[in-house]
């Protein structure tokens, strides 16, 4: 649930990568570290890392400022995919504006997979996220990889989901800014009704991607 300062005139939007073990969150955060413009992004945090996995969480903060100088700050959190750091996945995904469920492509994760989002939903309701209407992308990574679902394979069993599914490669940024773009257009929705951005702040939802993303050239569609 997103933060309004008015005091200071900023607005803090919490962003969350959900997914099972080494399915690539860290390196979604890593690679957006490398693609966004540079005055859009602090430093990337690692908390307590070993042996390459999360075992507390990431941060990259993102922001900028609106025409009506309103300060827009994203954080960006991943969550450690490992079932015994339960208790810190639910206090991460806690007052998120968005998440991003990062599956693994690989044939041999497809039960991992179903078992950490089911536990995204879980944990959604325990810290008081209404799921039906949390913004939500869900990324099928590491196509990159051998034997690996294949896209119709995955469609075949998300079709029905109403929330977007993009495939990606993290490692070397394939779907990674996209991914980002369709989450940002979900939060942005769901914020322009309380904090109306298109009226008071003069940030039209193209914008907000624009500016969010650094792709300042770029149409949203």
């Amino acid at each position: 649930m997103a933060l309004y300062d008015d005091e200071n005139k900023r607005l803090s939007i919490k962003l969350v990568y959900y997914g099972p073990a080494q399915s690539g969150k860290t390196t979604n955060l890593m690679r957006l570290h490398d693609l966004l413009r540079t005055d859009l992004k602090g430093e990337i945090m690692m908390m307590e890392t070993a042996n390459d996995r999360t075992l507390f969480f990431d941060l990259l903060p993102v922001g900028f400022k609106a025409p009506s100088g309103l300060l827009i700050k994203f954080k960006l959190y991943t969550v450690p995919g490992q079932v015994v750091h339960d208790s810190t996945r639910k206090a991460v995904l806690s007052r998120a504006d968005g998440v991003v469920f990062v599956a693994d492509s690989q044939r041999t994760q497809s039960i991992n997979n179903g078992e950490a989002f089911a536990n995204l939903e879980e944990n959604a309701a325990r810290v008081g996220i209404d799921f039906d209407h949390l913004p939500l992308v869900v990324q099928f990574n590491k196509r990159d990889m051998a034997n690996i679902l294949s896209e119709d394979e995955v469609m075949d069993r998300w079709r029905e989901a109403p929330w977007p599914v993009v495939f990606s490669a993290a490692l070397d940024g394939r779907g990674v800014i996209e991914t980002f773009n369709a989450l940002l257009l979900q939060v942005y929705d769901n914020l322009n009704q309380e904090f109306d951005f298109q009226q008071t702040h003069k940030l039209s939802r193209d914008e907000f991607i624009r500016q969010s993303t650094g792709q300042l050239g770029n149409e949203v569609t």
